[in-house]
């Protein structure tokens, strides 16, 4: 039975402009370059056929020359054909990456066995037929897969597998659905601006029977379309997961036969671990639980690993010292980490009671309880004052453990 590896949405060169720390961003972008060995070693490990790409291997049209260079020799050490179709971020008309001069001449020079279908006209390859549904603009008004409706399949030799490899997203998709199905960054700049009802595949206007295999690209995560089609997703995540079921890391290894159900497994080629946490603080032991869920999801690694927490609750003056000491270490041992929503900073009754009960700082002591009286009064929606007056606490308590230490040297002494 012939075996296919089937992957999408390389996006070679996404800029991921949200990661602010050059060096931090130019790591994430480069472990898409080590999701494409990860591919080359996966095809080796499963002895398949052919690498079929359905679409979106470059980011964009301005993908750097030597980037280029690396995509292509990479490829071109690959035994075996490696198919590809432009997706919407690499179209193939004027203006593409596919039509630039230099991208034509190292195709040649270094990925001899890469074959760039342009065109919807049916391949027979490593035991296959192939119906390619190329995008050539970015944005196309006619569905990639209308000449699929219109096929003559009795041309198609009868023996051999037919896989239709396509990018776009299937009728019936919201664009809700497509927001969510890419980065941040790429939804804030170009996605968000994308045409309604373009790039749309109609395959319930297919005859089912008549192919085996629907290879699809453009959604970033794992989701099978119909008894026989898949989104594979991004070999390499490209976003923080939304649920457990958001996956994206991996490629499909498909077999598939004439006339047969097609057998499709995943496998994992991320290096690169994203992990998406809501979290409740209420107390020092909320504060230790969350330290050990993270513990959990990350492990020893360093730099492999992006986080984003969504915080709220409200944690004393001490245990709020303790949270912001951890995600500032957080923050150096991550790739990044990116922090939604705010923990409140309120004094705990003992935290209030040692600046209310100090007789030998009456000063101190009045400053506190009117700083406690206005936050205690404060329209809750007014964060800005909240934040200002629950500062000053902190400041004023800072300044009380430091009166408290000065004086037990004085006693020492």
């Amino acid at each position: 039975m012939p075996r296919l590896l089937h992957t999408a949405d390389w996006q070679i060169g996404k800029p991921y402009r949200w990661i602010t720390d050059p060096e931090r961003r130019s790591r994430l972008q480069r472990t898409r370059l080590v999701a494409i060995e990860q591919i080359i070693e996966q095809a080796a490990n499963h002895a398949v056929d052919v690498v079929m790409v359905a679409g979106d291997l470059f980011d964009s049209s301005t993908v750097d020359g030597a980037l280029v260079m690396e995509v292509l020799e990479l490829i071109g050490s690959i035994n075996i054909p490696v198919l590809v179709i432009p997706g919407n971020h690499d179209h193939g008309g004027a203006g593409g990456v596919w039509r630039r001069g230099d991208v034509q001449v190292e195709m040649q020079q270094r990925a001899a066995n890469l074959h760039l279908l342009l065109e919807p006209v049916p391949l027979e390859i490593a035991g296959f037929t192939v119906l390619p549904c190329p995008l050539r603009r970015q944005h196309e008004s006619v569905s990639p897969g209308a000449w699929i409706e219109t096929l003559d399949w009795s041309q198609l030799k009868p023996d051999l597998a037919r896989i239709v490899l396509a990018h776009g997203s299937i009728q019936g998709f919201t664009a809700t659905d497509y927001a969510s199905i890419h980065n941040e960054d790429d939804v804030a700049q170009t996605d968000s601006k994308r045409p309604q009802a373009v790039n749309q595949l109609n395959p319930s206007r297919w005859d089912v029977e008549a192919y085996d295999y629907l290879a699809l690209g453009d959604w970033h995560a794992l989701k099978a379309v119909g008894p026989k089609g898949w989104y594979c997703g991004t070999p390499e995540p490209d976003r923080f997961p939304t649920s457990s079921d958001d996956q994206r890391n991996q490629v499909l290894i498909a077999d598939v036969e004439r006339g047969q159900s097609p057998d499709v497994r995943p496998v994992c080629t991320a290096g690169m671990h994203w992990h998406s946490e809501r979290i409740s603080l209420r107390s020092g032991k909320d504060l230790e639980r969350v330290k050990q869920r993270i513990q959990t999801l990350t492990g020893s690694r360093v730099g492999r690993d992006l986080l984003r927490l969504e915080l709220d609750g409200q944690l004393g003056l001490e245990d709020h010292h303790a949270l912001q000491h951890w995600l500032d270490r957080l923050r150096t041992r991550l790739l990044h980490l990116r922090i939604r929503g705010h923990c409140h900073r309120r004094p705990e009754a003992s935290e209030l009671s040692e600046l209310l009960d100090r007789s030998n700082a009456p000063l101190m002591r009045s400053i506190a309880q009117t700083l406690q009286t206005k936050l205690e009064q404060t329209d809750p929606t007014d964060s800005e004052q909240i934040s200002l007056l629950e500062t000053s606490l902190c400041e004023l308590h800072r300044l009380y453990q430091a009166a408290e230490a000065e004086e037990a040297l004085e006693a020492a002494a």
